[in-house]
């Protein structure tokens, strides 16, 4: 493990609790979300490409490559930390969904969607994984929540480690 990293990833190591996106895109479907993962759903004309993003972004990321070649369908992430030493840069990031229903478990935390966040719905930030999200799958940025927020999720993360 790096010396770099920041402490919640240092954490989130320790209990293998950093996940390859490939995980999020398979327990949350996009076929189950509004924007059904395509880019013509939540492209607007002000959706801004960055090189550089931070923590507190709510970026919109390309799932992984099928083993046939075929690139699948996209979704929302809340970047919750960096490795700002590696290169390219890997952001961590927590999955946000739009299926409210996901509310029944303790982990994920409601986001409402607001002017900051720009979410089109109400959503759900999961918040018992962190998945490893290189710049390259970033697609674009749409939102951002505060720091009070990320502080947010990751207390709901320390949590419920000790649940699983």
């Amino acid at each position: 493990m790096k010396e770099e990293l920041s402490d919640f990833l240092k954490t989130a190591y320790k209990y293998n609790k950093v996940k390859d996106l490939k995980e999020a895109f398979e327990e949350y479907p996009v076929e189950d979300e509004w924007h059904e993962g395509k880019l013509e759903n939540v492209l607007k004309e002000d959706s801004k490409q960055y090189n550089n993003y931070e923590i507190g972004d709510i970026v919109f990321v390309k799932e992984y490559s099928y083993p046939d070649g075929k690139v699948g369908n996209n979704h929302f992430f809340v970047i919750i930390d960096q490795d700002n030493t590696a290169v390219p840069i890997e952001n961590f990031g927590m999955l946000i969904s739009s299926n409210l229903d996901k509310l029944k478990f303790n982990s994920n935390v409601l986001l409402e969607k607001d002017e900051n966040n720009n979410l089109h719905k109400d959503s759900i930030v999961k918040t018992d994984v962190v998945y490893k999200i290189l710049n390259e799958q970033i697609i674009f940025k749409i939102g951002k929540v505060d720091k009070e927020k990320i502080e947010e999720y990751k207390q709901s993360f320390y949590k419920h480690l000790n649940k699983d």
